[in-house]
């Protein structure tokens, strides 16, 4: 199906009219990338599959990855095969500073990828946005709620094509979930069950923090790689490259690693916009890390395609028992780590991460025509959208950023377990422990504020 859909994805390019580009008729579409390892290397590579983007700027903390990276290598050793696309990123500039490669570059550039670890993700896109770039953004968007909402203010402002990086929101297993929702296949939605049990590889192998710092590797600007947060000594096995996900520093754990998917999900396909409360039923997490489990539930208003004024979400993840409601098709024979559950009025939806929804229980759709596939690509979207001035699938001021304060309303309630939290998502406040609001935000390290942001 995916070689399918990419061959006349490909078809389509080849035979399309040239695209104007945002800035100048008949030019390629500039890029450039700030973190060009893991996610953001694939980002990169991703967006080079659109026949008009060059990528005109590199910038990484790790002089490894950049190396990497100019050769057409991302820092999981996958290689960009396409001889055309490798020699559109080859004459790229090459930084360690996001904000001297936007200063510096200039109006070269006409868009910016951003694919970092999580803290740094508001600061990068707000700069780039100011500077009237059209961004990319690998989810969770941001750290901090406060973040979130300033930067839909700034995408907004800045009147650009904005993509959250869920690239996972245009492929076509989710968007038949969407139109099996949308069609009323199982009448109006009563319940979401959300559950994610795969491993946490992105655990690190340090969990203890010592005073005194290991030796920094000699490819690593530790500096750099701090840039908003607090500083911290380096520890091997500690952070870099994968491990800073688990770090309530740099990371909002396994909710910004997978939550950030399930919910995309569940908001395209109901319409969802930020939670009424939200509680942890477990014992949270405390200290520097994320927990390795957590039972969340998530209180939102109805929408049309609700069955009530609200309609209730549940995530678990780490190896919480199944939901009993949840059924699960008799076609899938193997185990099911991780999925969406839609209870309706008429039926359910089993949807597997990454895999097609199927309508239960079976007997009662027997015969049952499914939508036919639309296609689309999550990167190229982003790209035909910025080239053409209009708006892209996931954009951040009226989706991504919903999307993203959900999510991080359940790490709120994951660091404060033990009952609901009230949040007005007019005021942007909890209103039930007004103690938590000191935690909505964060103030940046010296020499690192972003006027408005931290």
């Amino acid at each position: 199906m995916n070689r399918r859909i990419f061959l006349k994805q490909s078809a389509a390019y080849a035979s399309a009219p040239a695209i104007l580009s945002a800035k100048s008729p008949n030019s390629m579409f500039q890029v450039a990338s700030i973190g060009v390892g893991g996610m953001g290397g694939n980002t990169m590579m991703s967006v080079l599959r659109h026949p008009q983007v060059r990528v005109v700027g590199m910038c990484d903390v790790d002089a490894k990855t950049l190396e990497l990276a100019t050769k057409g290598m991302s820092s999981r050793r996958k290689e960009l095969r396409d001889p055309a696309a490798k020699e559109r990123l080859a004459e790229a500039a090459t930084f360690r500073d996001y904000r001297e490669m936007i200063a510096k570059l200039g109006d070269t550039v006409d868009a910016v990828t951003i694919g970092s670890p999580d803290h740094m993700h508001a600061a990068q896109a707000v700069v780039a946005l100011r500077a009237k770039k059209h961004v990319y953004l690998q989810k969770p968007l941001t750290h901090h709620i406060h973040e979130a909402r300033v930067l839909g203010v700034e995408a907004a402002k800045a009147g650009v094509t904005t993509q959250m990086g869920t690239q996972g929101h245009s492929s076509v297993e989710t968007l038949l979930a969407v139109d099996l929702i949308r069609s009323g296949a199982i009448g109006k939605v009563k319940e979401v069950i959300c559950w994610e049990n795969k491993k946490s590889v992105w655990w690190p192998k340090v969990t203890q923090r010592k005073p005194q710092a290991d030796p920094v590797p000699a490819n690593l600007d530790w500096n750099l790689w701090l840039g908003v947060a607090d500083e911290v000594p380096f520890l091997e096995g500690a952070y870099h490259p994968a491990m800073w996900r688990a770090w309530t520093d740099f990371g909002v754990g396994m909710m910004g690693d997978m939550g950030c998917h399930y919910f995309d999900v569940v908001f395209a396909c109901l319409g969802l916009q930020a939670p009424k409360r939200v509680r942890c039923l477990d014992e949270g997490s405390k200290g520097g890390l994320y927990a390795q489990r957590r039972h969340l539930e998530l209180e939102f208003p109805g929408t049309p395609l609700t069955a009530g004024d609200t309609i209730k979400m549940t995530w678990t993840d780490g190896g919480h028992e199944p939901d009993k409601r949840v059924i699960k098709p008799s076609v899938l024979t193997k185990d099911t780590p991780s999925g969406i559950f839609f209870i309706g009025e008429n039926g359910g939806i089993f949807k597997p991460h990454q895999q097609r929804p199927w309508l239960v229980p079976e007997e009662k759709f027997t015969g049952f025509a499914y939508p036919k596939n639309r296609i689309a690509n999550h990167y190229t979207d982003w790209v035909d959208a910025c080239m053409k001035g209009g708006k892209a699938a996931a954009d951040l001021p009226t989706y991504g950023c919903l999307v993203t304060e959900a999510v991080l309303l359940g790490v709120l309630s994951e660091r404060n377990p033990g009952g609901w939290i009230e949040w007005d998502a007019a005021a942007g406040k909890v209103t039930n422990k007004p103690e938590l609001n000191a935690q909505l935000a964060r103030k940046y390290r010296d020499g690192w504020g972003v006027e408005g942001l931290g």
